[in-house]
């Protein structure tokens, strides 16, 4: 078992190692202590932590090596959110027709009001605007 204070030094540890990687976090939450569906390693609960990554595909590898092989970490998670398709994507974004390509939704919250994923779809679509241009 592990304390709070120790999943925070472990997760310092992680994000220096994202850092030195070359990867930056853009978000770190702690989600607490909670109960986990079924015994893990003799475990009945584990603390929860999420982490936001920039980083380049070498330091994702290393952090989920360091993870596996860190017998503190039960198990963990990595989602990849772009997938490396950028040249298809800005071409769609080029075949749009000039109207429609130079909307912006800065103004508007709804979407992320609205998700109930608590998704920040504002800034998500700033940021592909941004990447697409």
């Amino acid at each position: 078992d592990i304390s709070a204070p120790q999943v925070e030094a472990l997760a310092d540890s992680f994000a220096s190692l994202i850092a030195e990687q070359g990867g930056k976090i853009e978000k770190r939450e702690y989600w607490g202590l909670r109960n986990l569906a079924y015994r893990m390693k003799k475990n009945r609960k584990g603390h929860y932590m999420l982490f936001n990554i920039e980083a380049p595909p070498t330091a994702i590898s290393e952090l989920e090596r360091n993870m596996r092989i860190n017998e503190d970490v039960l198990r963990y998670l990595t989602y990849a959110e772009g997938y490396g398709q950028f040249a298809l994507a800005r071409e769609k974004y080029r075949e749009l027709p000039r109207e429609l390509a130079e909307v912006r939704c800065g103004d508007c919250e709804q979407c992320t009001v609205r998700c109930p994923y608590g998704v920040q779809v504002t800034a998500r679509l700033a940021r592909a605007q941004e990447l697409l241009a």
